[in-house]
């Protein structure tokens, strides 16, 4: 029996009940015996009668406040396709009244995460996602959050520990393999690779770059122990006129290097400025497919590109909010996003979502 014709007197009539027993039932109100609700519970068995969670969720009629975390950024970044990702998907919901707060913290500037955790509690969210900060101040944060029973997702770096309702992002350290066994493929014969990094008084931007590097040198130890792994850092906050200098220099006085890789979304950094000092015989491998990145790799100086599908993070984590706090379904905890390999021959037929 179709669970959408079954009516309330239908369900009554099976189990032997009246119409108002089985209204209590179904919305979990009190005063209903033992006895009838063993009936009613029974006959729903038999029928396989499943509630219209989207009906219920709709005449309830309540508002509801999503919060979503991220540091500050530029265009052409990962967390701007994160960022379009979570705007689509509250704007897909907008009829169970959903609405959605973004605030932005300035990485390595704990301050700004506790101001923007400060002004998340003031907003009273029913969930929120956050891209986690340092350990200590985010473990405080999510702690309140779990005080306060407001489900929280992390996005980008997982840590099991804090208890999140669900985590999104890619296993970094699987990336980062993965990442030194396709760029070895076409740099076998290298003696020396580069590695492009952008630190800030020493300190590289996410838990979840570290751990790509991490996996790419034990890549690196276990095959190709021999080929030596130059960093150079590109400073946060620096100039196109900074980083050509640097870059100049670096490609100047090591004249066989002819791959580097970086972990973040900014090779284009690099690949433009090989195409523009017409460095063709060199190219960087990076991450993510924002335009400057796509345009390099149409134009060779970016050979691979590892593809994070940060606009489906961003529309997941908003549409698991939903699925958990509107709907009360349960959801999938960990959701590791795939690993994909971006290349000239295929950019152009990239689909940033599957979801329909």
């Amino acid at each position: 029996m179709a669970f959408d014709k079954i009516r309330i007197k239908d369900i009554a009539m099976r189990a032997g009940v009246s119409v108002g027993t089985v209204d209590r039932v179904l919305h979990k109100r009190p005063n209903v015996s033992k006895a009838a609700l063993e009936k009613v519970e029974k006959a729903l068995d038999e029928m396989e009668y499943e509630p219209n969670v989207y009906a219920s969720a709709l005449a309830y009629n309540r508002d509801y406040t999503f919060v979503c975390i991220i540091p500050q950024h530029e265009s052409e970044a990962y967390w701007e396709e994160i960022e379009e990702g979570v705007q689509v998907a509250t704007r897909r919901r907008r009829d169970f009244n959903v609405s959605l707060q973004l605030l932005y913290y300035e990485r390595f500037n704990g301050e700004s995460f506790l101001e923007a955790t400060r002004q998340c509690f003031e907003l009273k969210p029913d969930g929120v996602i956050v891209v986690p900060a340092k350990l200590e101040l985010t473990r405080d944060f999510t702690s309140q959050l779990s005080d306060q029973q407001v489900p929280f997702i992390l996005l980008d770096s997982y840590l099991p520990d804090l208890k999140p309702l669900a985590f999104f992002g890619q296993d970094s350290f699987q990336s980062g393999y993965f990442a030194a066994r396709m760029l070895m493929l076409i740099a076998s014969k290298e003696n020396e690779i580069m590695m492009m990094k952008q630190l800030k008084d020493g300190h590289i931007g996410s838990k979840q770059q570290n751990n790509r590097e991490t996996g790419f040198r034990h890549y690196m130890r276990d095959h190709f122990p021999e080929v030596a792994i130059t960093e150079v850092n590109l400073p946060l906050g620096g100039t196109r006129e900074e980083f050509d200098d640097i870059l100049e220099q670096f490609f100047t006085t090591h004249p066989h290097v002819h791959h580097a890789i970086t972990f973040n979304s900014k090779a284009h950094l690099v690949g433009q400025f090989l195409l523009r000092t017409n460095r063709r015989q060199v190219q960087i491998m990076g991450y993510d497919m924002v335009p400057k990145n796509a345009e390099c790799v149409r134009q060779g100086s970016i050979s691979f590109l590892i593809a994070q599908h940060a606009y489906q993070q961003g529309y997941s984590c908003i549409e698991t909010l939903f699925q958990a706090i509107v709907l009360k379904k349960e959801v999938t905890p960990v959701n590791y996003m795939p690993i994909e390999l971006l290349t000239r021959e295929n950019i152009d037929f990239y689909r940033r979502t599957v979801i329909g």
